[in-house]
Order: structure tokens, then C-alpha cells, then sequence
């Protein structure tokens, strides 16, 4: 029996307090040496028991959502191939494990000069702390591959803007296709002239759209949707910036350039198609098409003879057609299927126009009609006009070159969405050349359709002339 209640509860009260401020110290200095821990399965199996946490750490920190939705686009293989990625770069770095550094990220992707700068920024969120996390290496690439056609836009939209200040200028474009042309050509092994490099980043500047306004500022910018519609005229540009995460090599998707093969008595200097021309027609083939481009026609070595064209080009699979004219223009077509006579339109929607000179364009069908290619040569109708071309309607081509070859014509046509492709739509040709797509392994197999030709009509062949007996009577 206790004789002073009063005394008791005030002693309770102040031991009470004793202990708490003991137990907050504790929390502070971190857990004690046998207290018990736990692993975050153990905790959450815990949890699962007892509706609650471990007294003290009842929730653990709240994780970045967008890490979390970046991460739900991997499979689990992926994000520990990531992982061991972002583990390799961060020893590379020297940061205990904690980040990548920007000169290390930009050594492993292959990445040079402001687009490597401005890619590093994007990745780590804009912190300029040069130092880039885990997270970020999954939210960015989550975004930048995994993302919708929409997200991968807006960030390339957003990558091409090195300057930083939320203006897409003729100017940030320039630094960029500059970029891209070294990256390129240097990885191939054959570095463009200086000279050579203005022209092409000229070329792909002309096709571009400048509508933005901007307060203050005489020079308009390029808008989101100026953007998305320059990517669908050069997608040369767009496959490579879609790929700048991809392992550095030449097999990386936008950096391909066909190797082109010519006799080797051809002077180089009279040849209409060069590398940087060859890279921007394939931005709209696939990686099989871009393996090597033969020569097939040239009209200074084989004249300018329809006839002498269909032989030398007859069966050889898709075709590379480019015509120069008097005006300076350089365009033409891809003809996804040989060329052979027929008196109307055939061909599929993997064909489609192009520009090269003054500016770099690529028009692809838009499905409107199936008046893709042309071919027709000795009709005497005047319905079924002789030569050459693609889209539009008969007479009123997208691209047309009579039998003649001395003449052709060009008109805006709805198969491609395409324009006129030279000054007027009369063209008078200077050069025409087709070179023949060769596909891996299609060399082979032409030899053996060749050889079993052979070998069947040699045994018909004596399949008859045993049936006369005379067939030993050679032997």
C-alpha cells in the first residue's frame, strides 16, 4: 500500500520521460547492436502479419514515380542488364558506386560535342551536377526508347535544342546536323570534305519549317509540329537521334551507310550519288536494304538509251533511280520492284520520291492510290505513255521520264503527298543514274537460280537427244 499517491505519480510521470528521451536518442544513433534486423521481405512479410511495420520505420521512403512507371516498361532481365551497366559506368567514374559522370556517359554511348552535352543534361534531369543516378539512367531511357512515338518526339524536340533556352533555332539545327555528319562519316571511315559538309547541312536546313514567333526576336523558331513534320521528310535524321543510346558501333540503327560499289575505271567525280545522299535515301529502308548499292546505269558510260536502261537493270530487285536535270535539281524515286513492262501502275507502298538537291526530302505513299510505280515501253497507244515513273496519274506523273530519256516531267501528286521535285515541272535531263539495292545473301542465290537453270536445260536437252539416239553418238 503506497502512503503518498501523490509522490508515486509524480515519480511515474518523470521516469516515464526519462525513458522516451532515452529511446529518442537511441533512434538517432541508429539501431542497437542485437537489436534485430530485418531484410525489406522480412519487413514487408512482418507487415503482412501484424498490420503494421518495425516500431520507429513503420514506412519507408517514398520511391520517385516516375523511376516507378519507367520501370514497369523493362523486363526484370533488362533492368539487371542496367544495372550492371550503370555499376560498370559508375566504377568507371570513380564515385563509389553513387553516379556516372558525363565525360565517362558520353565516352560509352559514343556521344561528342553539344549533343552529347545536351543528352547527359536531359538524362540527369537538368541538375547540372554532372552526375547522373540510376534512376535517371532508367527514366531516361525508359522514356527516350520504351516511350510512346509522342514521348520519343518531345524528347528528341527537346535534345535538339543545345542551347537551352526553349527556342528550336535555324542555328541549334545547324550544330546539330554538323554533329551528326562527323559522327557519322567518321565511324564509316571516309570523313566528307569540309565543303562537302556545308552542302549536305544546307540541303537538310532547306527542308526544314521555321513558323514560331517569339517576342522580341526578329528570327522565328521551329515549333513542336514544324518538328514532327521535318522528321517525316528526313527520317535519316530521326532514326539517328532515336538511337544515340544504343551500343556505339556501326550496326547502330541511324548511322548505316550503304557501301556503294563501281567499276573501278569510273571516275568518282561524275557519279550523282555520294555517301551523305546514300545515308539520307536509307533513313527510309531497312537495315537489309543498306548492306551495298551497285551500279547499274549511268547515262555518260551507257548513253541515253531506254533500252540499254531495261537491260542492264531488268530483274535486279529494288533500284535506287536519280535523275539531274538542267535546272541543278537533284531527285528521284526508290522502285521497290524491278522494273518491267506493263501497261499500268503496279509496284507497293515500300516505294516512294525523293529530293537531294537543293534540299533533302523523302515522300512516301500515303495510301490514297496504288499508282506507285511505271514501266512501258513499244506501245503504240497514246493512254499508255513509254518510259518511266512513279505516282500520280498517267500524263501527269509524280515523276516521269519518257523512252526518249531527252525529257520527263514532275506534278505534286497525292500518291507520295509529293511536290514538284525540280524548279518546273518539264524535266530536261542532264544525268540519270540507277544503282541496284543488293541484299545480303541475294548474290548467292541468284548464282544457284543461274546454275539450276543451266543444269535443267542441259538435261532437256539430252532428254531429246536421247530420244532421237543420237545423244552418245556425241559423246
Amino acid at each position: 500500500m503506497v502512503s503518498n499517491p501523490t509522490m508515486f505519480g509524480l515519480w511515474t510521470w518523470k521516469t516515464f520521460q526519462t525513458d522516451l528521451m532515452a529511446l529518442k536518442e537511441q533512434n538517432k544513433l541508429g539501431p542497437l547492436k542485437n537489436k534485430k534486423r530485418y531484410s525489406r521481405k522480412e519487413e514487408r512479410k512482418e507487415t503482412n502479419k501484424t498490420g503494421k511495420g518495425r516500431m520507429g520505420n513503420s514506412q519507408s521512403p517514398p520511391r520517385n514515380p516516375r523511376f516507378n512507371s519507367a520501370s514497369r516498361a523493362f523486363t526484370p532481365k533488362e533492368l539487371e542488364d542496367l544495372k550492371s551497366l550503370f555499376t560498370s559506368l559508375a566504377a568507371q567514374s570513380q564515385t563509389n558506386g553513387q553516379y556516372v559522370s558525363s565525360s565517362v556517359f558520353q565516352a560509352y554511348f559514343g556521344l561528342k560535342g553539344p549533343i552529347g552535352d545536351r543528352m547527359f543534361d536531359l538524362a540527369s534531369q537538368g541538375r547540372k551536377d554532372n552526375k547522373l543516378t540510376f534512376e535517371d539512367l532508367v527514366i531516361t531511357k525508359g522514356t527516350y526508347e520504351k516511350g510512346t512515338n509522342d514521348e520519343i518526339e518531345e524528347f528528341i524536340y527537346r535534345l535538339l535544342d543545345v542551347t537551352d533556352d526553349e527556342i528550336l533555332t535555324r542555328s541549334d539545327l545547324e550544330t546539330v546536323l554538323v554533329t551528326m555528319f562527323d559522327h557519322i562519316f567518321h565511324l564509316k571511315g571516309s570523313r566528307p570534305e569540309s565543303s562537302s559538309h556545308c552542302y549536305m547541312v544546307e540541303t537538310f536546313l532547306n527542308a526544314a519549317i521555321f513558323s514560331k514567333d517569339h517576342e522580341g526576336r526578329n528570327d522565328k523558331s521551329m515549333s513542336f509540329e514544324d518538328f514532327r513534320c521535318w522528321c517525316t521528310l528526313v527520317p535519316s535524321v530521326k532514326k539517328f537521334l532515336s538511337n544515340l543510346l544504343a551500343p556505339p558501333d556501326s550496326g547502330r540503327p541511324g548511322s548505316q551507310v550503304p557501301k556503294l560499289l563501281h567499276s573501278e575505271n569510273i571516275d568518282p567525280s561524275i557519279l550523282l550519288l555520294r555517301d551523305e545522299y546514300a545515308w539520307h535515301i536509307g533513313g527510309a529502308l531497312s537495315h537489309e536494304e543498306l548492306n551495298e548499292w551497285k551500279l547499274l546505269y549511268h547515262s555518260s558510260l551507257n548513253g541515253l538509251s531506254f533500252n540499254t536502261f531495261l537491260g542492264n537493270i531488268s530483274n535486279d530487285g529494288p533500284t535506287v533511280l536519280i535523275i539531274k536535270d538542267r535546272e541543278g535539281y537533284i531527285f528521284g524515286g526508290f522502285a521497290s520492284q524491278p522494273w518491267e513492262r506493263h501497261s499500268d501502275f503496279y509496284g507497293d507502298m515500300k516505294s516512294f520520291l525523293f529530293q537531294l538537291y537543293p534540299k533533302a526530302s523523302i515522300f512516301r505513299p500515303t495510301g490514297a492510290n496504288n499508282n506507285l510505280q511505271w514501266c512501258a515501253a513499244n506501245f503504240s497507244s497514246e493512254t499508255i505513255p513509254n518510259g518511266i515513273g512513279f505516282g500520280g496519274r498517267i500524263n501527269h506523273f509524280g515523276m516521269f521520264l519518257s523512252a526518249s530519256f531527252d525529257q520527263g516531267h514532275t506534278f505534286s501528286c497525292t500518291t507520295f503527298n509529293s511536290p514538284c521535285l525540280s524548279k518546273t515541272s518539264k524535266i530536261c535531263p542532264e544525268v540519270i543514274e540507277c544503282w541496284g539495292i543488293v541484299r545480303k545473301g541475294m548474290e548467292q542465290e541468284k548464282a544457284d537460280v543461274i546454275k539450276g537453270t543451266v543444269l535443267e536445260r542441259f538435261k532437256e536437252d539430252r532428254h531429246m537427244l536421247n530420244m532421237v539416239g543420237i545423244a552418245n553418238a556425241s559423246e
